[in-house]
């Protein structure tokens, strides 16, 4: 008789365990997103007041080396004092929220990126007032050692495209 009550209580942990843990993945996931992009031509004139780059990230949902790198790298960027000049934005490959280009027009995230050709993701790219690049863009997640590295070498490089105008 006293298994019959705790039949529920399996059943509803069975059914709640899968939805928290999702719940969760999705909050993790939500927790790393970084400002999105709205305005690209008044995002980038921020930053070149500011004296850098402006940082997109093209990322999408569940994709888990986009959430290493702003989880990791971007984030952290965002609160370190010697890269106060950057502007760093992200851009879902997968949204169709509404923003604006480099030139004014408006179209959605996921149209920017495709016009950009942004196929693969995470890509870090750097870019100024106008909507050109200034560095390489970061492909990938590439390996820990070194992303650090490499990221901060395509801002100096963009800081410095920057300044040479």
């Amino acid at each position: 008789m006293g298994n019959r009550f705790h039949r529920p209580q399996r059943m509803l942990r069975r059914c709640l365990v899968p939805v928290l843990l999702t719940v969760s993945a999705f909050a993790t996931a939500a927790g790393n997103d970084l400002p999105a992009a709205v305005d690209l031509r008044a995002e980038a004139t921020q930053a070149k007041r500011a004296g850098g780059p402006l940082i997109v990230v093209f990322s999408r949902a569940e994709c888990r080396y986009c959430e290493t790198v702003k989880r990791d790298y971007l984030k952290p960027l965002e609160k370190n004092p010697n890269f106060n000049g950057v502007v760093i934005r992200q851009i879902n490959q997968d949204s169709d929220a509404a923003m604006t280009d480099f030139r004014g027009k408006k179209t959605t995230q996921a149209s920017f990126a495709t016009a950009e050709k942004i196929s693969l993701v995470p890509v870090v790219a750097f870019y100024g007032p106008n909507g050109k690049a200034l560095a390489d863009p970061l492909v990938g997640a590439g390996l820990p050692d070194f992303y650090q590295s490499y990221l901060e070498d395509a801002i100096a490089k963009s800081s410095a495209a920057l300044k040479a105008r």
